[in-house]
């Protein structure tokens, strides 16, 4: 005859108290872990109605093709609005910049540059003066020079930068508290399976992209980089909220949210590619090839709308364009490499120090005082920002420069140049010549702005204002890149009998290009920060627009991840999710040996665990083991006799259907039985209306055995995105009498799992993650 439990696990088609699941039931409580699973499987559910339902009629034929097209329409909204976003971030950051300088009196909306664009007074040679544009001195003066003219910018610089970032942190604070940071690390989590409820919301949406306009504006050590991919997520859900095909499916939406990241950097950078693969290397859990196709989509849309805007007005999609001219050679590669253990060396340094000063943050009053943590930092860069004109200019237009090469009409300090007044060569091949005085004075000035950026961004990252990494990183790494590259240029100029440029480097050649070493030494450091490898050295290429340097940036992109892993495997991201206890599997938490059953809760000498028995246990058992326990959900049994495990059942659909069933049907009450089997037995009339729970059981749990390697389960949990595993520990049968199961529970981190006596089960849609499963682990499936 067949099992207890097998009998059971037929198809339930009964009717419970109510024909339909009321809202909420199937949803998750804030702060939890979704089961991917279960959420695959109501997927799968809901396309075979839509299939089944398309053969009736020509009008539910039509609205399964709306269903099927709906993914892509969402990618084409999320691409609209986060590159208009996006444009018009970009735009009101430069004006808000120039304005702690200046104002344009011809058109008060105007920046600096189109300030004098639009004016025809504007000489070639002093093509950033004209009288339309003036500083806030001499517009209150009249004059404009003289140290009281200077003292006056310097005030109204550091007022402006003080009242910018004092409204960013005050409309954080009191609208959107989620709006701070980079956001990057909470995407992880929540795309990782996590539940932050208002994290992605409207007010989020509206509140970072005002708020990180102020903080960029400030003058802060800062980028936008990073929180545009927050926005990007937050249209992304804002999206999701009008298809209930994403609404309702919280896997489905985590989905939509890693093309939202893609779209996000890709308007952040210009680089639609760099932004499938960033989301795909850095930021995303689940990723399938559709979802592959669809990010690489709405990245396209995204681009193309910046495009369209073109907020920077050079046609491109990023302040910092450049071409290069000259080719690199393999001597050069030295220097590339020790740009990239700088790079690691940076990371390493700067995500020890940020993380002990964020910890400081949270376990001292520091914490209790944000505003005038973000005033103190922001009056300390400004007052320190002002007098360095490399640190004075906002960080995308220093990059800019940095990356820039010296051509005939470079009017920068770094282009000083002593120039051979007999040389007859192209514009675009000017050939090495010796630094004169503002290459010097402007390496000065540059090494001092490398120490400043290197200090004030461990105390700027993670305050209460909208801040992103990415460009404080290329920052430090294009000065050193920069200053490197001066150094090694004026070297093959002075020396270049040297074995090491003789055979490259003749004289009146252009060997050297310092801009290629300043992008080179910006990828070194955002990769040793971030760790990124394949993303960065794609979104560096496409920044630049040249395929013969990825050789370069691969190698200073693995160099840098090198040596930061030399001294920790953590990234930023990773640090910060760690520090602020988010729920994100890392399988190098655990050794080679560990067994599940080394890590069990509760042990031997502890309270066993409560389960529930299929028809035996009454609502008030189940309130009070609710009361009594904070686990998320339970195993279901036969008995207490023959621990046979039936199912498992959510803590959440538990308490909202007693609650329902209290209020919406007759008879149930404390002393009224729950039945989780297929058909309630015959009851006398004297007794309580009974309550079949049927319907919220989870008949096919993934078990596996209490010897299994905790490699093993912690990959099955990535894999298939588990939210809880069933663990079973099966007795040698001896003698008649069935050997008793011990129930026990394994903790990793948010995530329950229970010790029970159940065959593996599982949906046919899960066998290819299996199958992946079973070859890297040289399994195999014994039916």
């Amino acid at each position: 005859s067949a099992t207890p439990t097998e009998e059971i696990n037929g198809a339930g088609n009964l009717m419970d108290f109510l024909d339909e699941p009321f809202p909420d039931v199937g949803t998750y409580e804030d702060f939890h872990t979704i089961d991917w699973l279960r959420e695959k499987s109501r997927d799968t559910d809901r396309h075979r109605k839509i299939t089944c339902k398309s053969k009736e009629s020509i009008w539910e034929f039509i609205k399964s093709l709306l269903d099927a097209w709906s993914g892509w329409l969402v990618m084409l909204l999320i691409g609209l609005l986060s590159g208009t976003l996006a444009g018009v971030i970009d735009l009101a950051v430069d004006w808000m910049t120039d304005l702690k300088e200046g104002v344009c009196l011809s058109a008060l909306w105007y920046s600096h540059e189109q300030c004098c664009w639009t004016s025809n007074e504007t000489t070639f040679a002093d093509r950033d003066k004209c009288p339309q544009w003036q500083k806030w001195a001499e517009l209150m003066t009249g004059y404009t020079e003289g140290a009281g003219v200077y003292l006056l910018n310097y005030f109204l610089y550091v007022l402006w930068a003080l009242f910018f970032s004092f409204l960013a942190v005050s409309l954080v604070r009191v609208f959107a508290p989620y709006a701070c940071g980079s956001g990057i690390p909470e995407i992880k989590t929540i795309l990782s399976g996590f539940i932050i409820r208002g994290y992605l919301g409207k007010w989020t949406l509206l509140i970072k992209t005002v708020t990180l306009v102020l903080a960029v504006s400030s003058g802060l050590s800062l980028g936008k980089e990073g929180p545009l991919v927050h926005v990007a997520c937050c249209c992304g859900n804002l999206f999701c909220s009008l298809f209930s095909k994403y609404s309702k499916n919280e896997g489905k939406r985590r989905e939509v949210l890693s093309a939202a990241a893609a779209a996000g950097v890709s308007v952040a950078f210009g680089a639609p590619i760099g932004g499938v693969l960033f989301s795909l290397e850095e930021v995303s859990y689940y990723f399938p090839l559709k979802t592959l196709w669809r990010s690489f989509f709405a990245a396209l849309v995204a681009a193309f709308t910046l495009r369209s805007i073109n907020p920077f007005g050079n046609n491109r999609l990023v302040l910092f364009y450049v071409e290069y001219h000259t080719p690199w050679y393999m001597a050069e590669l030295v220097p590339f490499i020790l740009l990239g253990v700088f790079g690691g060396l940076w990371g390493t340094l700067f995500i020890r120090c940020n993380i002990a000063w964020c910890r400081r943050r949270k376990t001292t009053r520091l914490g209790k005082y944000p505003v005038l943590e973000v005033i103190v930092v922001t009056g300390i860069t400004a007052v320190l920002a002002f007098p360095n004109p490399y640190t004075r200019r906002s960080t995308s237009e220093l990059i800019s420069e940095l990356f820039n090469d010296c051509g005939a009409l470079e009017s920068s300090q770094l282009c000083d140049y002593i120039n051979n007044p007999n040389m007859t060569r192209p514009v675009d091949d000017i050939p090495d010549r010796p630094a004169g005085p503002g290459v010097y004075s402007a390496l000065w000035q540059l090494t001092l702005a490398l120490v400043f950026k290197i200090v004030i961004t461990i105390f700027t990252f993670g305050m209460k204002i909208p801040s992103g990494l990415f460009i404080p990183s290329m920052a430090v790494g294009a000065i050193a890149g920069r200053i490197v590259g001066i150094a090694v240029e004026q070297m093959a100029y002075h020396h270049h009998d040297w074995i090491i440029f003789k055979n490259w480097c003749r004289p009146g050649a252009d060997c050297v290009t310092p801009g290629l070493y300043a992008m080179v030494g910006a990828a070194a450091c955002l990769g040793g920060v971030t760790r990124m490898t394949v993303s960065l050295v794609v979104i560096m290429f496409e920044l630049t627009g040249g395929l013969e340097y990825i050789v370069p940036l691969m190698a200073a992109a693995v160099t840098s991840k090198w040596v930061a892993d030399a001294f920790g495997k953590e990234g930023i991201y990773e640090a910060h999710i760690q520090l602020n206890g988010y729920p994100y599997l890392d399988q190098d938490e655990f050794t080679h040996r560990t067994l599940a059953t080394d890590v069990m809760r509760p042990r031997r000498n502890e309270p066993p665990l409560a389960v529930l028995t299929q028809d035996s246990t009454t609502v008030e058992d189940v309130e009070t083991l609710i009361k009594d326990t904070d686990y998320n959900g339970f195993p279901v049994v036969v008995s207490r006799e023959s621990e046979r495990l039936i199912g498992f059942v959510q803590r959440r659909d538990l308490i909202l259907n007693i609650k329902n069933a209290r209020q919406k049907q007759d008879g149930v009450v404390s002393n009224s039985v729950v039945y989780f089997t297929e058909d309630a037995p015959q009851i006398p009339a004297s007794n309580p209306q009974p309550l079949k729970l049927r319907r919220i059981l989870n008949l096919s749990p993934f078990t596996v055995t209490d010897h299994t390697p905790m490699e093993t389960v912690v990959d099955i949990f990535r894999k298939l995105g588990l939210r809880q595993c069933l663990v079973t520990r099966s007795g040698e049968q001896k003698n008649l009498n069935i050997e008793k199961i011990i129930f026990k529970v394994v903790q990793m981190k948010f995530l329950a799992m229970h010790i029970t006596n159940q065959k593996l089960s599982f949906d046919i849609f899960m066998i290819g993650n299996l199958l992946n499963i079973f070859m890297e682990h040289d399994l195999y499936l014994i039916s």
